[in-house]
Formats: C-alpha cells, sequence, structure tokens
C-alpha cells in the first residue's frame, strides 16, 4: 500500500547526496517518503554524541510530526544517493492518512524492538542485530560469494547501538576472529548469517 502522489499532494521529489543533511530540528510543515535511497533520523546529547533512532528505507516515511503540526526533535540525513518525496500532509486523502497511519504502527514497533535491544540486550547481541537490519539497506551489496557486504563505519555503528568506537571495535573483532564476519575499512561482510542471528537473539 502506498500514499497516492496527486498533484494536490505531492509537492516534489528532491535528490540528496551522502551526508545531506535533510531536516533539522524545529518546524514541522511537510511529510517525506524515501523514494530511493537510506536516511538516518538520528539525535545528539549534550556533549555532541550522536544517537541513531532509526534508519527509513524506499516506500517508508519520516517528518510524521507535520501531521499534528508538533516541532521536530532530530536530525535526518541521507546515508547513501536518496530520492525525497516531499508531500503536503493537509492535502492528504483518508485512503493516505490510513497508509501513513500503518507505516507509524510498523514504526513503532520497530521502535519498542530498537529499545528493548538498547536496554535489555549486551553489546554484542544489539551490533549483530543492527549488522542484520542494515542487510536489507541500500548500505549492502550482495557479493559474488553470496554474503552480504555492508558499507558501515564502527562511528556509525556505534550510533546506532548506543556504544564508543573503541568498545564496539573490540566486539567487532571478536566477531572477526570467530569467523561470523569479516571486516574492513569501512565495511564488515557478514560471513555468517545464521550465527549472527543466534548472538542477535540471546
Amino acid at each position: 500500500m502506498t500514499l497516492t502522489t496527486n498533484t494536490r499532494t505531492f509537492v516534489d521529489t528532491v535528490t540528496y547526496r551522502p551526508g545531506a543533511v535533510i531536516l533539522y530540528p524545529g518546524k514541522s510543515d511537510m511529510l517525506y517518503r524515501v523514494s530511493t535511497g537510506l536516511v538516518r533520523v538520528h539525535t545528539m546529547d549534550d556533549d555532541g554524541n550522536g544517537l541513531t533512532l532509526r534508519y527509513v528505507k524506499p516506500g517508508e516515511y519520516f517528518g510524521e510530526e507535520a501531521l499534528a503540526g508538533v516541532n521536530r526533535a532530530y536530525f535526518a540525513e541521507a546515508v547513501t544517493d536518496s530520492s525525497i518525496d516531499v508531500i503536503n500532509p493537509a492535502l492528504m486523502s483518508a485512503e493516505d492518512n490510513l497508509v501513513v497511519t500503518t507505516h507509524l504502527v510498523r514504526t513503532l514497533e520497530r521502535a519498542y524492538e530498537s529499545i528493548y535491544r538498547l536496554v535489555g540486550k549486551r553489546l554484542r547481541a544489539r551490533i549483530a542485530g543492527e549488522l542484520l537490519e542494515l542487510k536489507d539497506t541500500a548500505l549492502a551489496t550482495q557479493l559474488d560469494s553470496g554474503e552480504t557486504m555492508i558499507y558501515a563505519t564502527h562511528d556509525e555503528l556505534a550510533a546506532a547501538v548506543g556504544s564508543v568506537r573503541e568498545t564496539v571495535t573490540k566486539v567487532v573483532g571478536e566477531l572477526s576472529r570467530e569467523g561470523v564476519i569479516s571486516a574492513g575499512y569501512g565495511k564488515i561482510t557478514l560471513k555468517n548469517e545464521q550465527a549472527l542471528s543466534v548472538i542477535a537473539a540471546a
């Protein structure tokens, strides 16, 4: 189910390069849908440390605060080359609203899962879960061997799992020595996804 993009609700499609900030904290008036690419929604603490709240994949929405007219408290940044549809929520139909409401329910379910990982799981499990989450995004590519390689730095992983780079690097090293993954500069290859799933569930 996708939201209709008639001329009344659909405003524009904007392309962004990796690292470009799409939204800043503050006033919200438009709804956004990822057409292609990947968007990271994140915030920062008082010390300037980043925390990834969620990734937005093609077909998913962000900027939902515009539906209620409340201010936004996060940043949205293009992780890869991304094409973003801009939608006017004031002109959405009842069917459009149902589509977005369904999306919000799914987003909330994923948020609950993320909170559980952050609070109830050891770092090793959180990293494994995050890698499995990223394998279905634009950051991942399929190798000739059939394995999945993910373009992600240790800093980016740390921001996603609520840790620091040094600790994440240590755990990534452990997983590499166990043969579950292999890690290079800015990329991680999933060598044994079944073992990774077991670790994520622990």
